[in-house]
C-alpha cells in the first residue's frame, strides 16, 4: 500500500508524522517514575525481540518503541503488520516482583492499562476480549485494534509487547475484522499524545499492582479488567492446545486471570491458553 504522497521518503505521507522522541523522554523520564530509558526506531522487525534480546542489560522501565515493524509478532505466533507511523508498536521490560504465579495478570492489566489510557486521549469506547486484545466499533461492529504480546526475558523480566492501529484507513487494514482509532471515530490520533497516555497508564497500574504483591483484587485489576472486558457474558468457543474445542458462556476470570467457561454439561472450565472466538447470539 503506498501513501497518499508516493515519493516514498520520510515525510512520504504528511498525516502520520514521525513521533517526538526527545519531547517523549522529558514528559516520561521522571526521577520517580518506573521509565527509565525510551527509544525510538525508524524499522525493526519485532520490538519484543529487540528488548528481550538486552533485557540482562537493561533496568526495569526500558521503553522501545519503533514507527515500523516488520516482523511484529503476536499471540500465537500470528503476524501483526502495518503502514509505517500509522500506530503504536512498542515494548517495554518489567521486572515485577511478585508471586509467580501472578504473572498471568500482567497481559491482563496492560489491556486495561492501554484501553484507559487510549480512552482518555483518543476518546473513542475501547473493551477488552480475552486476554490480550482491544477491540473498537467501526461501522456497529466489534473490531480489533490492538493485540499484547507478554513474554519472559532473562531470570526476572517480562518484556510487555503493545501494538494499536491508529490511523488506518480502511482500504490498509490487513484484515476485514480489524478497525483502527482513525475508523472507530477517535477525536485524536496523535500519537505522541496517545503513547504518553498509555504509558502513564501503565506505569499507574502496573504499580498499584506490585504494591499489591500481583494481588489482582487489592490492585483494583481483576475488577477493571471485567468492567472493561467484552468477553464475559458472552457466548464462546475456545480452541485448546491438542486440537480440543470448547464451546460455553463465558462468566469469570480465576485467581489466576485464566477465562472461566460454562459448559453444556453445568461444569465449568477455567481456560489459561488458547485461542477464544466471541460467537454471536442465536435465536
Amino acid at each position: 500500500m503506498t501513501s497518499p504522497n508516493a515519493s516514498g521518503g520520510p515525510w512520504s505521507d504528511l498525516e502520520r508524522p514521525p513521533l517526538n522522541a526527545r519531547v517523549l523522554r522529558q514528559a516520561l523520564l521522571l526521577p520517580d517514575g518506573l521509565w527509565s530509558s525510551l527509544d525510538v526506531v525508524t524499522s525493526t522487525g519485532s520490538t519484543n525481540s529487540d528488548l528481550a534480546a538486552r533485557a540482562a542489560e537493561l533496568p526495569e522501565g526500558a521503553v522501545l518503541v519503533a514507527e515500523e515493524q516488520t516482523s511484529g509478532r503476536g499471540r500465537l505466533d500470528r503476524t501483526w503488520s502495518a503502514p509505517a507511523r500509522s500506530g503504536l508498536f512498542l515494548s517495554v521490560l518489567l521486572k515485577p516482583d511478585v508471586p509467580a504465579h501472578r504473572l498471568g495478570w500482567l497481559p491482563l492489566l496492560t489491556g486495561v492499562a492501554a484501553a484507559t489510557g487510549l480512552v482518555k486521549a483518543a476518546g473513542t469506547d475501547i473493551s477488552l476480549k480475552w486476554p490480550n486484545d482491544l477491540l473498537v466499533t467501526v461501522d456497529g461492529e466489534e473490531r480489533k485494534a490492538g493485540g499484547i504480546l507478554a513474554e519472559r526475558a532473562g531470570e526476572d523480566g517480562v518484556v510487555v509487547g503493545l501494538g494499536v492501529n491508529v490511523s488506518l484507513r480502511a482500504e490498509e487494514l490487513p484484515v476485514p475484522t480489524a478497525g483502527s482509532l482513525l475508523l472507530a471515530d477517535a477525536v485524536s490520533t496523535d500519537r505522541d499524545t496517545l503513547l504518553r497516555a498509555v504509558l502513564r497508564s501503565l506505569a499507574d497500574w502496573y504499580g498499584a499492582w506490585v504494591r499489591a504483591d500481583g494481588d489482582p483484587e487489592a490492585s483494583g485489576v481483576r475488577a477493571a479488567y471485567e468492567a472493561g472486558c467484552a468477553t464475559l457474558g458472552r457466548r464462546v468457543r475456545a480452541d485448546l492446545p491438542g486440537e480440543r474445542m470448547l464451546e460455553g458462556e463465558a462468566v469469570s476470570l480465576d485467581g489466576d486471570g485464566r477465562l472461566v467457561v460454562a459448559t453444556e454439561g453445568g461444569g465449568t472450565e477455567a481456560v489459561g491458553a488458547g485461542d477464544v472466538v466471541h460467537l454471536r447470539a442465536t435465536g
